[in-house]
């Protein structure tokens, strides 16, 4: 079983320093790399969906999370005010109070519904310290967060829609949802009381599931204070599980804070807000991934992707020009030389990276390379060029395939690593 918190040290992803604080973890470059190619295949699906993305403070006053139901239903994980010219201003735990102000700018006709609003922000959450841990509970969140301002019978779709981008999202990433968890509210006061809202909520999502053909397990006490959502739970390699999407409906928020828009009749109606997160929080993501992976990730996300090992000093002229055509091509490349060690420690040190090419004489003198995969099977010798493409097509459509079939790929027994990716 793989730990992420020890994992995450051992591979320099991630770290922390007392100074700074619990469960306020520092990334390094590799770990920034990561996240940064996370981030950026999260956005460009959203773009693909007609979501528009915005930024937001971290910082609201009181009253705005006193008008959302925050301050009444979830102060106890928030962090307390900070006076500041005579106002309270608190660090926010959620965006969506941001974006239904946003929303709530200018009025919207119904033929511009459903606004999809997209931000990878931060949030504060006040964690206990006994609960913190590595990336998986943290105190300073970001969020690939999301709010669709929509008419009601526009719901059920946006909700399947969201279903559908969480499913290729984790294909892309290699990895597999458990369950869908359907969370409902539970006895006590921590839910805002109005009954017929969350029926009316709840049916919708059973709706969505079941036009997605997605079985569902309903489970009360895990609902969000203001309404019923969908959680994409996940498990480790010890079985223990987490959640890390959602797809929330919310009639309670559009209430409070009057989100209206103009209808076909031209009357003024009410608006729902639908939340979604298709990788949750990318600390929590990150955490699932180096686990479930080992390190070894898919292509599109490892921190290094091409690794270079010229065999003598003589071919470093030949690598550290690859290493530029790698770059050209924007792949994340490392040259590392015969002054980091044997040949067959330098292979053992880049066991993880999915691509390792050996540049020696013979690759040298007519610009071919045969690399081998992290797998140890080994690719047919090919123009450098050619292979760059085909690399950078793999990373670009995000396949979390090393190769694309492996038609005529042979195992490689000496200096195989054994890794699996």
């Amino acid at each position: 079983m793989h730990d992420h918190r020890r994992l995450g040290r051992e591979l320099n992803l991630f770290d922390t320093d007392p100074l700074i604080g619990s469960g306020l973890p520092y990334w390094l470059p590799d770990g920034a790399a990561v996240r940064h190619a996370l981030e950026e295949y999260i956005r460009r699906e959203e773009r693909r969906a007609g979501y528009r993305h915005v930024y937001s403070p971290v910082l609201g006053k009181r009253e705005l999370y006193e008008l959302s139901g925050h301050w009444a239903h979830y102060r106890d994980d928030m962090f307390p005010p900070m006076g500041l010219g005579g106002e309270q201003v608190v660090l926010r735990p959620s965006l969506c109070p941001h974006h239904a102000l946003i929303h709530r700018s200018r009025l919207h006709s119904h033929r511009e519904l459903p606004v999809r609003m997209a931000e990878l922000g931060g949030m504060y959450r006040s964690e206990l310290s006994g609960v913190l841990g590595g990336l998986t509970r943290v105190r300073a969140i970001h969020l690939n967060d999301a709010h669709i301002f929509c008419t009601l019978d526009q719901v059920a779709g946006e909700v399947r829609e969201a279903l559908g981008m969480i499913g290729r999202a984790y294909r892309a990433m290699g990895i597999t949802p458990a369950r869908y968890r359907l969370s409902l509210p539970g006895p006590g006061g921590k839910y805002v009381a109005a009954p017929g809202t969350w029926e009316r909520a709840t049916a919708l999502l059973i709706e969505a599931l079941d036009e997605a053909g997605l079985a569902r397990e309903a489970v009360e006490g895990e609902a969000a204070f203001y309404g019923p959502k969908i959680d994409v739970q996940v498990t480790d390699a010890a079985g223990r599980e987490s959640t890390l999407s959602t797809v929330q409906v919310d009639l309670h928020q559009p209430e409070r804070f009057d989100l209206r828009h103009i209808g076909a009749d031209g009357a003024k109606h009410r608006t729902v807000m639908v939340h979604r997160s298709i990788i949750g929080s990318v600390e929590r993501a990150v955490a699932h991934l180096v686990e479930h992976h080992g390190g070894a990730f898919p292509a599109w996300l490892a921190p290094l992707q091409v690794a270079i090992l010229p065999v003598t000093a003589a071919e470093l002229p030949a690598a550290e020009a690859l290493a530029r055509r790698c770059l050209d091509a924007e792949l994340r490349a490392e040259v590392l030389g015969p002054e980091r060690g044997s040949l067959g420690a330098r292979v053992r040190r880049v066991r993880l990276v999915p691509y390792q090419v050996v540049i020696g004489p013979e690759e040298d003198a007519d610009d071919r390379v045969a690399p081998r995969l992290r797998d140890g099977r080994r690719l047919p010798a090919m123009p450098a060029g050619e292979l760059l493409a085909r690399i950078g097509a793999l990373v670009g459509a995000h396949s979390p395939d090393p190769w694309d079939g492996g038609n005529g790929l042979r195992k490689v027994t000496e200096g195989a690593t054994g890794v699996s990716g």
